[in-house]
């Protein structure tokens, strides 16, 4: 990792109240020394100071706030100080054109400050990653769930599997030294109901239907259905919004269209498909092909009809050659015989009216419900990234691998390939190659 002194904007550039530019590194008191006049061989630690704030060539560029945060208790581990400065862009390309005349000092790359907070011991990946969740968190479930793992669930859970797969491995390991020694019985059924208990253990914690994964990228909601059932209308009731085109023409929407919402807390993305039908003009067919694919990805499906002409039936093909939830709804309630009500309600099938915002709402309170299930029936620990559930598909294989009817040897590379692949997760093995994908991702400054 370099030595250079970096710098960044840890806030939004552009015009605000307060701008906070971050510094960290060995030579971070020289930004102090340079361009304010605070001593800063009698500076506190965690004290705010109100200074001017000059350039190096003396000119008075604001009055801000200083603070200092000395090694190792700051965000990275390094000498860190930030300077509060009004938000101004002519403040802040100022203040970020001196420190870049500083020598040795450097602008930061895209998450380099979390990136020394890892290697400074101050945090792991899953926390470092619970951060980015965090930063990118759009709804309060999101917000929840990332400060859970910032503040460490997954880096205990997997850090405790961990040191049990070591501590295994020592044992095998000193057997392996000393080969004229017989393992006694009991401490060999002490190491395979270990192994057995945490492989059900990973078992468990990997069947979660990807709730971790949903929550973080948005659960899938299409409406399907017959042109003309009102699909167009009913995601605008939802937005409350002309986010689409409605028209009485067949076949207007002709691509799937993505609305993002949050409901009840939850991250939802809305995709409103073209009308399903036989067709033979190429890009409206094209559109239905898309639908049909936008179905199979889903996680529920509303099967919107025309409840004044057609039923479910229409989506006897779909419910064949998809699992996922289906939301049966008969649309245009004020065109519907009570007796045919009374029907679509008795066969689990809501009635509404688009036109008059009828029932809407109890479609989204469904799949709001259906959600907040899902999360009850799991653990409050979920695997939130697809390199943790590769890491832990990987390390079960090794351990239901490992074996006493085989070498010594061979046993202890299992061990030891499964407990390099939880390490992977946390950053408790080399994984350079990994690290600049995952804090790349992160936002300037941070």
């Amino acid at each position: 990792m370099t030595k250079e002194t970096i710098y960044a904007l840890s806030t939004v550039f552009g015009k605000s109240g307060v701008a906070v530019i971050r510094v960290s590194g060995s030579r971070a008191l020289e930004s102090i020394k340079l361009l304010t006049d605070i001593n800063v061989d009698k500076i506190k630690p965690r004290y705010a100071y109100f200074t001017n704030l000059h350039s190096i060539g003396g000119d008075i560029l604001d009055k801000c706030l200083v603070l200092y945060f000395k090694s190792p208790y700051s965000f990275t581990g390094e000498d860190v100080v930030e300077f509060q400065i009004h938000g101004s862009r002519a403040v802040i390309s100022s203040l970020m054109e001196n420190l870049g005349s500083i020598e040795h000092y450097r602008l930061a790359e895209a998450g380099e400050f979390s990136k020394r907070a890892f290697y400074n011991n101050k945090m792991d990946l899953t926390e470092a990653e619970g951060l980015a969740d965090l930063i990118d968190a759009e709804t309060s479930e999101q917000q929840k769930y990332a400060i859970r793992q910032m503040e460490g669930n997954l880096k205990t859970l997997y850090s405790n599997w961990r040191e049990e797969i070591v501590n295994i491995l020592s044992h095998l390991e000193a057997y392996i030294d000393f080969p004229e020694e017989d393992i006694p019985h009991e401490i060999i059924d002490t190491m395979q109901n270990t192994v057995f208990k945490l492989s059900e253990d990973i078992k468990k914690h990997l069947n979660d239907n990807k709730m971790g994964e949903r929550l973080r990228e948005g659960f899938r909601v299409v409406i399907v259905g017959p042109p003309n059932a009102g699909k167009s209308s009913l995601l605008n009731a939802i937005v409350k919004r002309d986010a689409v085109i409605v028209s009485d023409i067949a076949g207007t929407t002709r691509d799937s269209i993505d609305i993002h919402l949050d409901l009840g807390g939850y991250p939802v993305i809305l995709t409103d498909t073209a009308g399903i039908r036989e067709t033979s003009e190429q890009i409206e067919k094209k559109g239905i092909e898309i639908a049909l694919e936008k179905v199979k990805n889903a996680d529920f499906v509303i099967c919107l009809f025309d409840g004044s002409i057609d039923d479910v039936h229409l989506f006897d093909n779909i419910e064949k050659n998809n699992s996922n939830n289906l939301i049966y709804v008969a649309n245009k309630k004020d065109k519907i015989s009570s007796d045919k009500i009374k029907h679509f309600e008795d066969n689990n099938c809501m009635v509404v009216s688009v036109k008059d915002n009828q029932d809407v709402k109890k479609i989204l309170y469904q799949i709001e419900n259906q959600i907040k299930n899902y999360f009850t029936s799991n653990s409050n620990i979920l695997i939130t990234r697809q390199r943790y559930r590769e890491a832990l598909k990987n390390a079960l294989i090794n351990l239901n691998m490992f074996s006493f009817d085989k070498d010594i040897e061979l046993s202890a590379e299992d061990i030891r390939l499964a407990s390099r692949e939880l390490g992977k997760i946390t950053g408790r093995v080399e994984v350079d190659e990994i690290l600049d994908k995952i804090f790349g991702s992160f936002c300037i400054g941070k």
